[in-house]
């Protein structure tokens, strides 16, 4: 009898549940209260247990009833999930989304943009993969991802094309009881030679010396930017990092930003892009998903009315004509 147990009795059964009566699931459902009656019966028939007490004027939930009904509910769920990964395959929809995205890419931004893909597309699964500078493109350009959330440092490779989402402000920084943290005048690179610098670099990274990379001889290098901010803070080096993830370091004085004489006077500015496979291009989901971290970064930049080079806060970059995907040589 067990076998015999519908989806229509489950959805009656949560809906008596949850409204405390039968008439007022009746309307719920559409249907009589001697319909939802007779309904929740054959199922406790069916099942062999007793979901609801009528003895009062209200029926109310048995022991066993509460028991079940997270069950029910769970049920009902992966039936609607089922429904629409199928309505979504049918559409063309993407059955995951792969993303691998720049350690420096703004993690506020992409949160946001995964908690509203979470409930745009429920029945699809996000994969996420972190990794740094030229480390990005790997992935995509093996079909491991479908979608790099890519810096400009190194060139994007001219197979991808590149739709711009943001910019990120790179800066130096050292503890204040660091040697450099009392030097007043812009740092000349022979004494900034003489300390040693904190590198996030994995083993396929290969930074440029005088373009944002190696700016000393004594190199340590670290494949987690978590761990390169805790070690800056205690003073064992100095390093670049994300204006966004130094800020509240700053404040506090627990950092301090540190300036080099062959600095541009606006400070390093990386850019961001959204990158995939020209050949390639994004299904519905990852399109939707591009266009919500566009959307996502905009209130970041408008909260904090600057464009300066020397902002503290992301900065946009325009749109060139209509949102359409295009190849972009590096």
């Amino acid at each position: 009898m067990l076998d015999g147990v519908s989806l229509d009795q489950l959805r009656t059964f949560i809906a008596a549940a949850e409204e405390g009566n039968f008439s007022a699931a009746g309307r719920r459902l559409r249907r009589a209260q001697s319909v939802v009656s007779q309904t929740l019966a054959n199922l406790e028939g069916q099942i062999g247990v007793r979901l609801f007490d009528r003895s009062g004027r209200v029926p109310t939930l048995t022991d066993q009833g509460q028991a079940l009904l997270s069950r029910a509910r769970a049920v009902a769920t992966e039936v609607d999930l089922f429904k629409a990964r199928a309505k979504g395959l049918s559409n063309g929809l993407e059955t995951e989304l792969s993303l691998v995205a720049d350690a420096m890419f703004p993690v506020a931004v992409l949160a946001s943009a995964v908690a509203a893909f979470q409930v745009q597309f429920p029945a699809i699964p996000l994969r996420l993969y972190v990794q740094m500078w030229e480390a990005v493109a790997d992935p995509v350009l093996e079909r491991r991802c479908a979608i790099g959330l890519m810096g400009s440092l190194p060139p994007v490779p001219p197979q991808f094309s590149q739709e711009r989402l943001l910019t990120v402000r790179a800066i130096k920084v050292v503890a204040p009881q660091h040697p450099l943290a009392a030097y007043g005048a812009p740092i000349p690179m022979s004494v900034l030679g003489e300390h040693i610098q904190l590198v996030h670099a994995d083993h396929s990274s290969s930074w440029q010396g005088g373009r944002l990379g190696l700016l000393s001889p004594r190199i340590w290098r670290l494949c987690d930017l978590a761990a390169k901010h805790h070690f800056l803070r205690a003073g064992f080096g100095f390093g670049i990092m994300p204006l966004h993830l130094v800020e509240a370091d700053l404040a506090s004085g627990a950092l301090v930003e540190v300036r080099v004489e062959d600095d541009p006077p606006g400070g390093h500015v990386i850019a961001m892009s959204a990158v995939y496979l020209t050949n390639s291009p994004v299904g519905p989901a990852g399109r939707w998903f591009i266009n919500r971290l566009k959307e996502n970064a905009a209130p970041r930049v408008n909260g904090n009315a600057s464009d300066s080079a020397d902002s503290t806060s992301l900065i946009p970059i325009p749109s060139r004509g209509p949102a359409q995907p295009r190849l972009m040589h590096g």
